[in-house]
């Protein structure tokens, strides 16, 4: 396993967003682990954050000037502390992110931050995909601009099929047509778990959940 990826999944462990359990996706999936960004509490954290998904930013994009989109709740402290990591390493884009409610006063509209200008290309940075739903309403909430997609960038992929035997990342590219990138997979997390023997119970049930719920790609 490469480096950086051991260094993530123990930041994400250490930050108590990496959990082990029993939990409900928001597909309604019961699953044995949780990715939750909403338990990043601290400025260190956040901004190491921001500086994984800026290395996986310019691993994959290089330096494209894109907009970068943080859906409402868990991707606006994503947005920001990966714009300000990119903008460290000289590259400035700028942000945004939604309202849960659309404001009827004041400067009004669903959209916080910079406005994407026609034509301009959007990244959604999110937390996890599991089967797609997320994506699929940020997608809905951004068709009201005139801008395109270019990628969507994510913690963990769950390596779990969606509406299909493929991957709910490997779907939501193919039905928009834009890739999408984690800087981890549960196999990594899987491989990371297995050099500790007092890891067995959560990856035997983590190995289970996937013969069921796993993509076949």
């Amino acid at each position: 396993m490469e480096t950086y990826k051991r260094e993530f999944i123990q930041f994400l462990e250490g930050a108590g967003v990496l959990k082990f359990g029993d939990f409900t996706a928001k597909s309604g999936r019961k699953i044995p682990y949780f990715i939750n960004a909403g338990d990043i509490k601290t400025g260190a954290h956040i901004q190491k954050l921001g500086e994984f998904y800026a290395k996986a930013y310019f691993e994959k994009l290089g330096k494209k000037q894109a907009v970068l989109y943080g859906p409402a709740y868990k991707g606006i402290p994503i947005a920001v502390s990966v714009s300000v990591a990119l903008a460290q390493q000289g590259l400035d884009v700028p942000f945004f992110f939604n309202r849960k409610e659309e404001k009827d006063h004041g400067e009004g509209g669903v959209f916080v931050g910079y406005k994407p200008a026609a034509g301009q290309e959007i990244v959604i940075v999110e937390d996890v995909i599991t089967a797609g739903t997320a994506i699929r309403e940020s997608m809905e909430i951004l068709s009201s601009l005139d801008a395109k997609v270019a990628a969507v960038f994510v913690m963990v992929d769950r390596k779990e099929k969606g509406k299909t035997e493929k991957s709910a990342m490997a779907e939501v590219g193919e039905e928009f047509g834009f890739p999408v990138y984690s800087v981890v997979d549960v196999y990594d997390i899987i491989e990371y778990l297995e050099e500790d023997d007092n890891n067995r119970e959560n990856v035997e049930r983590i190995k289970n959940y996937l013969a069921i719920n796993g993509a076949k790609e």
